[in-house]
């Protein structure tokens, strides 16, 4: 397996010019890095004007491994080719690197970049990224791979370390400023005639042949054509290793490399309009940074605040009366910590009262409305703390706790409510507090535990009578001014204190029933199945022409393709498939097929705009203009792997592909508005009319358009 990393940007608060200067301190040796014991240089090339310096060298490594390793490998050191191409002009510096040693059995490969920080032409940005993949070693594989992480992550926790060293080294020589390159006297004359402006080219790659041919400066600009993977970009395009340290913590460099190459891959799924960093880390930290699994959950989660519109609840849902009156529980200041503190007096909830006067749906929305609040408070007490807090302590009261609360369809409501926190909301309690458990305690542990993750139980600390008052009780972890007075603290706090709910507010099973199915129907999107050889397809019939079909979907499983066709008759209505497995709802959603088999392409019906191939997980905004009246027919359609051109049989990953998606099905979310021409304001504002957000959990959402007189697209 390919082991990646990718860093985030570290600034430094120093010109160019100086950071170089730094830099080329650390060769031949460096002492601050035991394991690089000396480096040779292989090649070396300037530019007749000194803007370009090219050097290439090879390293010699003392890696820190098992004598044994050593011995079996028949090595003691390991040599890496390292390749230096500096452009003063355009004052960066790219780096690549490569293990000269093993290359047969481990492929290592560094590209690392300093460049000017895109706001501040006085600081200095540095990005690194690295892939490591062990074709085999002796059996050794695991113990290799486990080897080369430990070393370069502790190589990357030095790295800034190593550069300031050697800025202090150069201001203890009284050098803190060095001049920026210029160009010769007769460059400058020959610049001055020019009426035009030289371009900004991309980073310098100067092949290995420039040494030896002797290649000019002019030459070498022009065998560049690509700008570099690795050029720094905006603050807002790429994390910057000050914010995640202000904002998100203290993370390791692979937990960095983690959240940045799962938000690089929201981002091109999502163009830009993804969740905060924050909410990708929690994701990230219940998966154990384990990107395949957090990515899975992630868009699950995306996906289900977007069918039900969570996002909104807080600004469009009003609890009911009943909720604020009975229900015991609400936000109370917040720990020592700086957690936001909600407090829930359990014991004196009437749990069976609520549940029969509101329905189990009710309840879950308002669990879920406290913790979007809670999210809102976390950001709020970032700020105020000046320190990254991202979770809530919970403080649950179980005085009064009794048998009723063990009516089964309330613990069965309460299971259910664990389950939809837990899969989108996790790592959102830093501590749970359980206060005065009663004797009746474990066996409601017993039927809830099992619903909880492990990481999820280990923050919970239970305290039975008054043990809470006593050493490492309630004063270790809330000060004592905002004790709630009915712990025996002299702060007053406003939760509702519960009580019976009166039996004239309960409601009948099938008025509940209508109740719950009215909660969870209120969405503008609808659920589709696609299976291999039956798309789902969606009509549209427009009177007038340049109206604008819109549409906004989300690939939930497997891979489809999206098409768009015209036709100037109706087609039939669906019918039900003998088998039942088309035209029909089931428990994954509708699959619908209007185009008749008889129907010929380009006689029948023609297509409008050219396939467009979406990935699971991928959300896609457009809209199309209409050029004709007559029938459109938005079609869903399952992706078949391409076979290999050459032998017409499967390519091995395609194989392996098209094993994870089961029964060849595949599931989309989709919602089409069709609006007047007049009306539409272009790309995806038009959707903002239907509340066609993707997430309140987005820093800033950034539209893709592309203006087109047929149709505008983005994912």
């Amino acid at each position: 397996m390919v082991q990646k990393y990718q860093s985030p940007i570290r600034v430094y608060k120093h010109p160019f010019e100086l950071i170089m200067a730094a830099y080329e301190r650390r060769f031949p040796t460096c002492p601050l890095i035991p394991m690089f014991v000396a480096s040779d240089t292989v090649s070396e090339y300037k530019s007749e004007d000194e803007a370009i310096h090219v050097i290439e060298r090879r390293c010699k490594l003392d890696i820190d491994a098992p004598r044994l390793l050593k011995k079996i490998a028949g090595v003691d050191y390991v040599y890496f080719v390292q390749k230096n191409s500096l452009n003063r002009r355009e004052r960066t510096l790219h780096i690549e690197a490569y293990n000269e040693t093993f290359s047969n059995r481990v492929i290592i490969n560094e590209h690392c970049s300093y460049t000017v920080h895109p706001d501040n032409e006085d600081w200095t940005c540095f990005e690194q990224s690295a892939s490591l993949d062990i074709k085999s070693f002796f059996g050794f594989e695991s113990t290799v791979e486990k080897i080369a992480m430990k070393q370069y992550t502790s190589n990357i926790k030095k790295g800034k370390e190593i550069i300031e060293y050697y800025l202090k080294q150069l201001e203890e020589e009284g050098i803190t400023f060095v001049p920026r390159w210029t160009p010769p006297v007769a460059c400058k004359l020959e610049s001055s005639t020019s009426h035009t402006r030289r371009p900004v080219s991309p980073a310098i790659n100067v092949p290995d042949s420039a040494t030896k041919e002797g290649l000019n400066n002019k030459e070498i600009l022009n065998t560049s054509s690509s700008p570099s993977e690795l050029t720094a970009g905006t603050p807002d395009d790429k994390l910057d290793a000050d914010y995640i340290k202000r904002y998100l913590g203290d993370l390791t460099p692979m937990q960095e490399s983690c959240l940045i190459r799962l938000r690089q891959w929201l981002q091109e799924t999502h163009k830009g309009k993804i969740p905060k960093d924050e909410h990708i880390l929690r994701f990230l930290r219940a998966r154990d940074f384990n990107i395949d699994k957090a990515r899975e959950i992630l868009c699950q989660s995306l996906t289900w605040r977007k069918q039900h519109q969570v996002d909104y609840i807080l600004d469009t849902w009003n609890p009911p009366q009943v909720l604020q009156d009975y229900y015991a529980g609400g936000w109370h200041h917040h720990d020592k910590d700086g957690r936001p503190l909600y407090v829930l007096r359990l014991g004196q909830m009437d749990t069976k009262g609520l549940v029969r006067a509101l329905g189990e749906e009710a309840l879950l929305r308002y669990v879920l409305s406290i913790n979007e609040e809670g999210l809102r408070r976390c950001e709020e007490n970032t700020k105020v703390f000046g320190r990254p807090i991202s979770s809530w302590t919970c403080l649950v009261d179980l005085e009064g706790l009794n048998m009723r609360h063990l009516w089964r369809p309330g613990v069965k409501a309460l299971l259910r409510i664990i389950e939809v926190v837990e899969a989108n909301y996790p790592e959102t309690l830093g501590r749970l507090l359980i206060l005065r458990a009663p004797r009746v305690f474990p066996v409601l542990w017993t039927l809830v535990s099992p619903f909880i993750d492990d990481n999820t139980r280990k923050k919970f600390l239970i305290y039975a009578g008054n043990d809470y008052q006593g050493p490492g009780g309630l004063l270790d972890y809330i000060d004592k001014e905002i004790i709630p007075d009915f712990l025996g603290g002299e702060c007053m706090c406003e939760v509702p204190e519960g009580g019976l709910v009166p039996k004239s507010l309960y409601r009948t099973a099938e008025e509940l029933e209508n109740e719950d199915i009215k909660l969870w129907t209120e969405t503008i999107y609808q659920s589709a199945s696609v299976f291999k050889g039956a798309p789902h397809e969606v009509l549209i019939q427009i009177v007038d022409a340049s109206s604008v079909i819109t549409w906004d979907f989300d690939v939930c499983k497997g891979d489809i393709v999206f098409n768009i066709f015209h036709s100037k008759r109706a087609p039939q209505p669906p019918k039900k498939d003998s088998l039942g497995a088309h035209s029909i709802t089931s428990p994954g959603g509708n699959n619908v097929q209007l185009i008749d088999k008889a129907w010929q392409l380009g006689c029948d019906y023609s297509m409008v705009e050219s396939p467009l191939i979406c990935k699971e997980g991928e959300s896609v905004q457009g809209s199309h203009v209409t050029r004709w009246p007559g029938f459109y027919i938005l079609q869903w359609k399952f992706h078949s792997m391409p076979a290999c051109a050459a032998t017409n049989l499967p390519r091995v990953d395609d194989v392996l592909a098209s094993l994870q998606v089961s029964s060849h099905k595949c599931k989309v979310m989709y919602y089409t508005e069709v609006i007047g021409s007049e009306d539409f304001r272009g790309s995806m504002t038009s959707l903002e009319s239907s509340h066609s957000g993707f997430s309140q959990l987005s820093a800033a959402t950034t539209s893709s358009s592309q203006s087109h007189s047929s149709s505008m697209i983005s994912r």
